[in-house]
């Protein structure tokens, strides 16, 4: 395929793929399209290290790094968060919620330790992110993303210095537009039903709003694809290529456990919902006890970002460590209705073109019938 996106980034497939796992962008480099490292759960250490392994594994194909850029956040400065400085109307209702429950509490010798390592890796503030943007420039990036909010100007003339394109994503057009002022090269148009932080605009209204408002810009769309109709969909609406995330988690690269993996497998569309629970901002995520736990009338204000994404931290490792399904919770789209068993980063490639090659001369049959 030859579209602006492949042009610019040299890739064979305009199919961009968001993950927390390097094996998932390495392997979707490798088969032709872009993989993209969300970097706000690592540390600076633990991004190099994934960056180095990046390398040496992608074969020479070009990948791209994700980022936080909010704009509105608490500003933390140069301190490093404990457990203590967590908001405790939050930190002492989860507590209580799981306690009812009957889920373990951490072993009283590990807990601080364990939360304080969870805390150490949680990066969503400006300056936070600079920092770690200095280590991926280290290494042969070729594209750098703000996932929620509108890049720094100065930091898009750094990049560009740098001969490195820069996108972000957008819920609304006026977001877009606000992105293309600040000099981005791409926008990523992600409708509602995208998994992770959303707006509330569905993706078949988005995606042409956002194309008009910041033509001549390339286009991503984003939201409920991952399939080759749904990106062929998005093709004819004019976008560029398409950016998933949600469709990479139920594959055997991916960083999710198999409790977890199985609850997707069995999990209708419907079974999402958009909560403010994972980070203060609305995400959406699989509806879980944990995230109906925040729907109760008895439940305290969500926490500013990054503290509401930090307070989770116990309330996770208390689940995970229980094994209690039915209470875990992760970002992902409406799309988890169509990932139905694992499967391959590769083959989902492989299928998507197939079927959009289909669907393109399924257009062309209907175009020319006489």
């Amino acid at each position: 395929m030859k579209t602006r996106m492949t042009e610019m980034l040299g890739i064979d497939v305009p199919i961009f793929a968001f993950s927390h796992c390097r094996d998932v962008v390495a392997e979707v480099s490798k088969a032709g399209g872009f993989g993209v490292l969300g970097v706000a759960y690592k540390t600076a250490d633990q991004l190099d290290t994934e960056l180095k392994w990046i390398d040496e594994h992608v074969g020479g194909k070009p990948y791209g790094i994700d980022v936080l850029l909010p704009n509105k956040y608490e500003k933390l400065g140069d301190r490093r968060i404990t457990p203590a400085d967590l908001p405790a109307p939050q930190v002492e209702f989860m507590r209580r919620v799981l306690d009812e429950a009957g889920i373990p509490r951490l072993p009283e010798d590990m807990a601080a330790n364990l939360v304080q390592q969870m805390l150490d890796r949680i990066n969503m503030t400006r300056e936070q992110t600079e920092a770690l943007l200095d280590v991926a420039l280290r290494h042969p990036i070729k594209a750098v993303v703000s996932a929620l909010g509108t890049p720094p100007r100065e930091t898009v003339a750094r990049l560009h210095g740098l001969g490195i394109p820069v996108g972000a994503l957008a819920g609304k057009p006026a977001h877009a537009v606000d992105h293309k002022e600040a000099g981005v090269d791409f926008i990523v148009a992600q409708g509602m039903e995208a998994g992770g932080h959303t707006g509330k605009l569905s993706s078949m209204i988005l995606w042409p709003q956002v194309i008009d408002a910041v033509a001549p810009l390339p286009v991503l769309a984003a939201g409920g694809v991952g399939r080759g109709r749904q990106m062929a969909a998005a093709i004819a609406l004019g976008a560029d290529g398409v950016w998933c995330g949600s469709i990479w988690l139920g594959t055997r690269e991916s960083e999710l456990g198999p409790e977890l993996k199985e609850r997707f497998f069995a999990a209708k569309s419907e079974d999402t919902v958009q909560s403010r629970l994972r980070s203060g901002k609305p995400a959406r995520v699989l509806r879980s006890k944990l995230s109906d736990a925040w729907e109760r009338a008895d439940a305290p204000g969500f926490a500013p970002m990054p503290y509401q994404t930090m307070l989770m931290a116990e309330p996770h490792l208390r689940v995970e460590r229980g094994r209690e399904s039915a209470w875990q919770y992760y970002p992902v789209g409406q799309l988890v209705g169509d990932i139905k068993s694992e499967t391959s980063c590769r083959q989902i490639i492989y299928d998507m073109m197939n079927e959009f090659v289909e669907a393109a001369e399924r257009f062309g049959r209907i175009v020319h019938a006489e």
